[in-house]
């Protein structure tokens, strides 16, 4: 009986002093062994953080759970996303472009009409350079624009023509000839060489090019440059050139099969494309 009085005046001076209300105190005394019901959750979200490195946000981190099978509001995985002090680690980079003139050597068939009803009907490239330890490396790819997956890709340390057409010989692979599908580029020397050309023709596909420093008539590949230097180059440090390109390989194919995106329906590129061609 003593000990529970003095118990109670001990509990009295505790919330005197601290200031707080009565029932606030007694309401944190009572759920503060509570077992935390996003224990759960919360290593998942850790666990899929940890897989991709930071690159996701909480709706991508959302979607991923919804795919692993948990049912939960993105609301509150980004309060939990706080609680835990993960926030993702990409910073995008806006590109600016000014209005240039249409090629002379192919039209400009896209238009800026990136939608792709089905895969393989347009296609788009470019070509992208990284500096690193006083040396160069270059990533030459070419997208299907249904689903921003990466049909084929070839990297060097010289900007060559043999780096497209290797590139090119690697996604005729991918289809038939005389597809009549578009690919897309900006107007680079390799892409106006007669043998770059010569083989879209030979292999049945329609050449278009944008305007001369344009490169928003090209923004998905441009877009796509713009992920891979944020999500790689400007968050990793790399020992070398070697390095780097190591980590360049493993980032493409991260980007393609494992990275997914939110207006894929929560899928990967390459799993949304595949879908759609065993569907046909």
């Amino acid at each position: 009986m003593i000990w529970e009085l003095r118990h109670k005046h001990k509990i009295s001076l505790l919330i005197e002093v601290s200031g707080l209300p009565r029932s606030t105190y007694y309401y944190y005394v009572k759920h503060r062994n509570k077992e935390d019901k996003y224990s759960e959750i919360k290593k998942q979200i850790t666990t899929i953080n940890h897989e991709n490195k930071g690159r996701y946000g909480y709706r991508r981190i959302t979607a991923e759970l919804h795919n692993r099978g948990y049912v939960i509001n993105h609301k509150t995985v980004q309060r939990l996303m706080k609680q835990l002090g993960i926030n993702c680690k990409v910073r995008m980079k806006k590109y600016r472009s000014y209005k240039g003139e249409v090629g002379k050597v192919a039209p400009n068939l896209l238009e800026r009409d990136f939608y792709a009803a089905k895969p393989n009907t347009k296609w788009v490239t470019d070509v992208t350079e990284f500096s690193l330890f006083g040396r160069k490396l270059y990533l030459s790819p070419i997208l299907d624009l249904y689903s921003e997956s990466l049909v084929s890709y070839t990297i060097s340390e010289h900007p060559s023509l043999y780096m497209v057409t290797d590139m090119l010989e690697k996604a005729f692979q991918e289809i038939p000839d005389n597809t009549n599908l578009i690919l897309h580029s900006d107007q680079g020397w390799q892409y106006q060489h007669k043998q770059y050309q010569r083989r879209l023709k030979e292999k049945g596909i329609r050449q278009s090019m944008s305007r001369k420093g344009n490169c928003l008539d090209n923004a998905v590949i441009e877009n796509f440059f713009g992920i891979l230097k944020s999500e790689l180059l400007y968050l990793q440090e790399f020992k070398s050139l070697e390095h780097f390109r190591s980590e360049l390989e493993n980032y493409l194919d991260y980007y393609n099969n494992c990275r997914i995106k939110l207006k894929l329906n929560g899928l990967t590129p390459a799993k949304y494309r595949s879908q759609a061609i065993n569907a046909i």
